[in-house]
């Protein structure tokens, strides 16, 4: 063997199954790559286009509410398949696979906490649990949510990120349309507000029920929000459908959201509405 060849440095080797962490995230809209660290301190916004990343529910209480603050309400309920429904695989085994990807019973996740050093109940829905699909337990825990809302007196803010209601659970799916906005209901009648964040995407049965009723409802840039999808819409009605249709500014434009809000001023902007509307001075 040659000397250069026994001092030449080697390169380690990656070892089978090692857990590297990854360090950068591309950004799905302009394709740059972001250090981790820094995507973190913009709250999953990139830095050069704007685009608003995709959040897992623990994320989206760590970009709204106040460092330590949140104690979860939900996760005593699970999934039941009543139907006992099977398609191309049993509805048991993508719930077990759901619940194994998000370490979560379903699609969301309740508790409350402070913005601000404001108290407030929150309901924050996870896309990465199929869809954030709309079953029983979603509709069961946003309806619980609400009820201690009510009960402690606090205001209500409900995060969506939704495919839509979760067909294999088919009519006890659909029936938590109805449910949730009979349990929204009780905030109203108290006086408490509910804010309602639109983030991407919300469609399907979320967007025409309790997403769409609130007191005031914010969207985040670029959201995707709509009922049925523009591919649907235009072979329905056989028109060409403007640019930009069903995203936020397209409907803040339109009248059916109230404002459209950076996620990094979320919080400020909860917090000063919420604290006009319940009457309590904010801590900066």
């Amino acid at each position: 063997m040659a000397l250069d060849r026994f001092f030449r440095r080697r390169r380690p080797q990656q070892q089978p199954g090692a857990d590297v962490p990854e360090l950068w995230t591309q950004c799905p809209q302009c394709k740059e790559s972001i250090y981790n660290r820094d995507l973190l301190a913009s709250s999953y916004v990139c830095p050069k286009c704007g685009h608003h990343l995709r959040l897992g529910a623990a994320q989206r209480v760590d970009v709204l509410l106040d460092e330590g603050s949140f104690v979860a309400l939900s996760g005593k309920v699970h999934p039941v398949d009543a139907l006992n429904f099977h398609d191309t695989e049993a509805y048991t085994d993508r719930l077990k696979r759901a619940q194994a990807k998000t370490g979560r019973p379903d699609a969301i996740l309740t508790g409350h906490g402070t913005i601000l050093n404001l108290p407030v109940t929150l309901a924050v829905m996870d896309f990465a649990f199929s869809g954030g699909s709309m079953g029983s337990v979603v509709g069961e825990e946003i309806s619980r949510a609400a009820e201690y809302a009510a009960e402690h007196g606090l205001p209500l803010i409900i995060v969506t990120a939704s495919g839509g209601a979760r067909m294999q659970e088919s009519a006890l799916s659909l029936m938590q349309m109805a449910k949730t906005t009979v349990a929204l209901e009780t905030l109203a009648e108290q006086g408490l507000p509910y804010v309602s964040i639109l983030s991407d995407p919300t469609t399907g049965g979320v967007t025409a029920s309790f997403a769409t009723i609130a007191d005031v409802i914010v969207a985040e840039p670029g959201a995707l929000i709509g009922f049925a999808g523009p591919r649907v819409i235009q072979q329905t009605i056989r028109q060409s459908l403007p640019e930009g249709f069903q995203r936020a500014e397209f409907l803040l434009d339109h009248g059916m959201v109230d404002a459209v809000v950076d996620r990094r001023e979320q919080r400020p902007y909860l917090a000063n509405l919420l604290g006009i509307l319940t009457r309590h001075e904010v801590s900066a």
